[in-house]
């Protein structure tokens, strides 16, 4: 059993199909094909399902794509321990961030890790958090930013604590109140983000809490659209202080959320128990100085 075969099955499952796993992994469609077949025969089993537009995994597939993930990445964490013997002249940081908060955290720290260690390529990835902490539970990456609390997978440097802002219309009757808290905006839908933001989870549990499940107007990704909905009347949302201050809106009035427990608690986190290259170590310490 081959670590490219391996390589080869994961990138199937993970892209959805022979052709496009073939891109990733730079090799021809049927040199995919065959090596999927090669470890099926070598394994006796059925990996995955071709009857259908795309492949699905069978129950025995199932298993070897968990076992083939710990496998690489145990393979990935040996190059980043023999990379860190050459010392920070190259190398590789394998990093995932969320959409929102980023460009105001670690912008800054791109360009000053950049200056510092040229040799050291950075590898992003973007997702909301939940996604990213499922990717680097399977070792595909090494390091994300993510919001806590995390669960105990993970261990974690924070980075940045800031208070959550109600964006209010400006015709709503709370767009002159400094400060507001769930309970009042109870009859007003939420605009909340997209699927797999963790804000989202932090808020509606934050409502249950108040003993209420808030009725959605809308959700999507993009800070500056939920901003023009919020302004059109659509409903209320949420983001970090430093955030909203950021991103005035002539629509919207900003009030300070007074919510126990929901502040937006940013951090740097990684596999518990798993390997962290200089690279990353370099990173952390960075953005310790950077806090």
């Amino acid at each position: 059993m081959h670590l490219r075969t391996l390589r080869a099955f994961v990138e199937v499952v993970r892209q959805g199909g022979f052709s496009p796993a073939a891109k990733v992994v730079f090799a021809t469609q049927p040199t995919v094909s065959k090596a999927v077949k090669q470890l099926e025969d070598e394994l006796g089993v059925t990996l995955l399902d071709r009857a259908g537009h795309r492949p699905v995994l069978t129950a025995a597939g199932a298993i070897v794509q968990r076992r083939a993930l710990a496998i690489l990445a145990e393979r990935d964490d040996m190059l980043r321990e023999i990379d860190d013997l050459r010392g920070l002249r190259r190398g590789e940081l394998r990093l995932g961030l969320p959409p929102l908060g980023s460009s105001q955290l670690f912008a800054p720290l791109f360009a000053a890790y950049r200056q510092r260690y040229p040799g050291v390529e950075i590898r992003l990835v973007e997702h909301g958090s939940k996604r990213l902490e499922e990717i680097l539970l399977a070792g595909e990456i090494e390091m994300i930013a993510t919001l806590l609390p995390l669960a105990d997978d993970f261990d974690f440097q924070p980075i940045r604590r800031e208070p959550l802002t109600a964006l209010i219309p400006a015709s709503h009757p709370l767009a002159g109140a400094k400060t507001v808290d769930f309970a009042a905006l109870r009859e007003t839908p939420f605009i909340l983000f997209e699927g797999g933001f963790a804000l989202n989870a932090v808020i509606i549990a934050a409502c249950e809490r108040r003993g209420f499940i808030p009725t959605e107007a809308a959700r999507s990704g993009q800070i500056d659209f939920i901003a023009a909905l919020v302004a059109a009347g659509l409903g209320v949302a949420f983001l970090p202080r430093m955030i909203a201050l950021q991103r005035p809106h002539p629509g919207v009035h900003l009030a300070t959320l007074t919510e126990p427990g929901i502040d937006w608690h940013m951090a740097l986190a990684w596999r518990r128990g798993g390997y962290l290259s200089d690279a990353a170590r370099a990173w952390l310490a960075l953005a310790r100085g950077a806090g």
